[in-house]
């Protein structure tokens, strides 16, 4: 069996939404029992992450790494169509992941323990984000 969702989530600026409980949620409707749950963001500007999900100053450390690593408005960047976050957010979704695949046990994506599925937002203002999940297995 093989079934195909959508999830949108808006965003208010730079960070991390959790998703988990939703792609829990729509893997659970399914009714897969064991197999795979593809989630894909179709956006160059934002992407995916799995994540500690207990200690929120794991993801606040994760950005304070990328503002040093990439930084806003930098001369090194030609493209700035959308303002200066805009070429920062592309390296930063290049960097990161667009898409994860994930274990389905037991009708529920076996996760870790502290493991967390977030949406990872790199502009600064506020987007409605699409996620298509592909759920397939028995």
């Amino acid at each position: 069996m093989i079934i195909q969702k959508s999830l949108s989530v808006i965003t208010k600026g730079r960070g991390t939404y959790d998703i988990t409980r939703h792609v829990q949620e729509q893997v659970r409707a399914s009714g897969v029992r064991i197999g795979l749950c593809h989630v894909f963001v179709h956006h160059t500007s934002a992407s995916l992450i799995l994540c500690e999900n207990a200690d929120p100053t794991v993801r606040s450390d994760l950005e304070a790494f990328m503002a040093r690593l990439v930084t806003d408005g930098d001369r090194l960047f030609e493209h700035s169509d959308e303002g200066p976050d805009d070429m920062s957010a592309h390296i930063r979704a290049i960097l990161t992941q667009v898409e994860l695949t994930l274990p389905i046990s037991g009708g529920t994506c076996a996760l870790g323990t502290w493991q967390g599925l977030y949406l990872y937002e790199h502009r600064t203002h506020g987007h409605g984000r699409r996620i298509t999940l592909t759920i397939q297995g028995e």
